[in-house]
């Protein structure tokens, strides 16, 4: 038995959905972007953080079995009826610790059975970033790229934000009537899409 195999949706009103914040500082904006979102949502579903930062580096010879913080992410995302990334934008694309996660996540749990569905398959995913005056433009791109290659479900309505200057030097992301109202107008799509 192989986890995704193993795991059944569980008959519940209260529906999971996982926050994967692409940034690894304690302070940074999409974590605060994501407290945001967090608070959105409210009591509408189960909200929780995926904890990856002890996940290898993806690796073929550590890949069966697979390693224990692998088994518990794959746990983790197909218990989930959605995900949200909040993520950075770096040098035009996303962080190299999010793409390490769904290349794992991307891999079949049944050793070289690629016919099997895999923990992310068909996965309602929303995206959002924070970060310079892109608004994280590339990065959700190619991470829309990325999660529609492994056949992810991404969601059409983004949000992207550019951090004014003076955010940089005091740690806070103030949002705008506007902005507050995008994210708003996200989690309400998100929520949607699980219902």
């Amino acid at each position: 038995m192989y986890i995704c195999e193993q795991m059944q949706p569980i008959s519940t009103t209260m529906k999971k959905i996982l926050f994967i914040i692409g940034s690894l500082r304690t302070k940074s904006f999409n974590r605060q972007l994501a407290n945001e979102a967090q608070e959105i949502i409210n009591d509408r579903a189960e909200v929780s953080e995926l904890d990856y930062s002890d996940l290898p580096l993806i690796n073929q010879d550590i890949e069966q079995p697979e390693p224990t913080s692998v088994a518990r992410i794959r746990q983790e995302v197909a218990k989930a009826d959605a995900l949200w990334v909040f993520t950075p934008e770096y040098n035009f694309s996303y962080p190299g610790h999010v793409k390490n996660l769904f290349d794992w996540l991307s891999r079949p749990v049944k050793p070289l059975d690629y016919a099997t569905p895999t923990c992310i398959n068909g996965k309602p995913v929303a995206i959002s970033g924070a970060g310079g005056k892109a608004a994280t433009a590339s990065c959700r791109t190619k991470l829309t790229e990325l999660l529609t290659f492994i056949k992810a479900d991404v969601l059409p309505i983004q949000l992207g934000i550019a951090v004014p200057a003076e955010a940089w030097t005091t740690d806070l992301l103030i949002l705008s009537d506007e902005q507050r109202n995008e994210l708003k107008a996200e989690a309400e799509a998100l929520l949607t899409a699980i219902k």
